[in-house]
């Protein structure tokens, strides 16, 4: 049974529809609505079954997705074709506008739907970091990151107010999808509205403004922020966009405009009865002035010694060389900004690791786009449910191989007397995969 809507939320949504409300109480009660956004960077034929029905006109790639849909649960989801995502969440990152080769900060990223966006978009280009203050979310937030291929990627799990001291002024743009009452998430989480107070909304308005004053430090001069709810409250939106813009004289709303969507003073809200999506809420702020985003090298972590990375490189001369040792781990990531006193999660292109005498390649560079020219073979549904449960797969290969699925890479394999061993990651094995 659908739960009850507060009949104190009734009451404000009546004075911000006025007419309106009664179709978009309707509204509420229907099946929410589902997207699938495609990893332009790896694509293969197999996604074909999803782009087949209605588009999603605000973002590149996204197609709305039945309902029913299975396509989370599939060997494409876990090796990164896709990612599934309500279609209005799609917004803020398609207002940001990300370019290859600019400084992004995602300052509240997890689990990852607005940052893969925004790092498809960076096509491996600059320097993405994905900031999520809460640690098992960062976790969540880093496997995503990870499933999509992103390299140029770091991830951290700090306070916002802590990376405006490390970074002031770091960033070309800084996406802040603040933690919210929720209401646009009445439809899709119905449990949601037994959750909602009034006094629940005036709480989170005063964070998302602790929030949007460390953002206010990130940004470059000339540089953008974009701002994002799943709410309907004014308060939490059109309220907080007006205290931003007279707290921060520097910064201004910006115009923007996307296909179905017109926001000519900065600010835009779906609504479910107007468009087809849930509630989210975007507002787009530009930084007066005109400067370079800066952000010093790091000299933290330490650089791989000359042996290790020589021994590496010899097994795999494919993958980069290592820039920095992550833990043990090799890494690329050639512009490293300084993480000296931050707690991070990720770091680049994770390559892989010196076990005793042996290179062994990480789960990651097999994920990457960047696909490494190194032999690939392609299973069938039977040998792609054997490899990801963990077992071994029956094929004449020596050495280390990638094996695909549907065009696509689902992780390494060590071929050896005509078996392939597993190196799935253990902690993968075992769920359902569709094919």
């Amino acid at each position: 049974m659908m739960s009850t809507i507060p009949d104190h939320y009734i009451d404000r949504m009546r004075l911000q529809l006025g007419s309106e409300l009664p179709a978009f109480l309707c509204e509420l009660d229907k099946t929410p609505l589902r997207g699938i956004r495609i990893n332009p960077l790896k694509k293969t034929k197999g996604t074909e079954r999803y782009t087949a029905g209605e588009p999603i006109p605000w973002a590149d790639e996204s197609w709305y997705l039945d309902a029913d849909s299975d396509a989370g649960a599939t060997i494409l989801h876990a090796a990164g074709a896709f990612y599934i995502q309500e279609p209005a969440a799609m917004i803020p990152a398609a207002v940001l506008d990300a370019k290859p080769g600019e400084k992004i900060l995602d300052l509240c990223a997890a689990p990852g739907g607005k940052s893969t966006q925004i790092g498809c978009a960076m096509k491996g280009e600059g320097i993405l970091v994905c900031n999520e203050p809460v640690p098992r979310r960062a976790s969540v937030l880093s496997s995503n990151i990870e499933r999509m291929g992103l390299p140029n990627t770091v991830v951290t799990n700090a306070w916002p107010d802590q990376l405006a001291e490390k970074w002031p002024g770091g960033f070309d743009a800084v996406m802040v999808d603040a933690p919210c009452s929720g209401e646009g998430m009445f439809r899709r989480d119905p449990e949601t509205r037994n959750e909602w107070t009034p006094e629940k909304a005036d709480g989170c308005a005063a964070r998302q403004r602790e929030i949007l004053s460390a953002a206010a430090r990130l940004v470059r001069p000339g540089g953008r922020l974009v701002y994002s709810t799943c709410t309907y409250n004014p308060k939490e939106n059109e309220e907080n966009a007006d205290w931003f813009c007279h707290s921060f004289a520097e910064y201004t709303r910006e115009p923007f405009f996307l296909p179905g969507i017109s926001a000519p003073e900065g600010v835009f809200t779906c609504y479910p009865h107007r468009l087809k999506g849930e509630g989210q809420f975007t507002a787009l702020f530009r930084r007066k002035g005109d400067s370079q985003s800066f952000i010093t090298g790091d000299h933290s972590l330490p650089v791989p010694g000359r042996e290790t990375r020589k021994a590496f490189s010899a097994a795999f001369p494919m993958l980069p060389e290592a820039t920095h040792l992550f833990g043990n781990k090799l890494v690329f990531m050639p512009d490293l900004q300084d993480i000296e006193r931050i707690k991070v999660l990720r770091v680049g292109l994770h390559l892989g690791e010196i076990k005793g005498k042996a290179a062994v390649p990480d789960h990651a560079a097999a994920l990457c786009f960047h696909v490494p020219n190194i032999q690939k073979i392609e299973m069938n549904s039977e040998s792609a449910h054997r490899y990801m449960a963990g077992e071994t797969i029956q094929y004449d290969a020596e050495g280390w191989v990638l094996l695909r699925y549907e065009g696509i890479v689902a992780g390494w394999g060590k071929g050896s007397g005509g078996t392939i061993k597993n190196h799935y990651p253990k902690g993968l094995r075992g769920l359902h995969y569709l094919p």
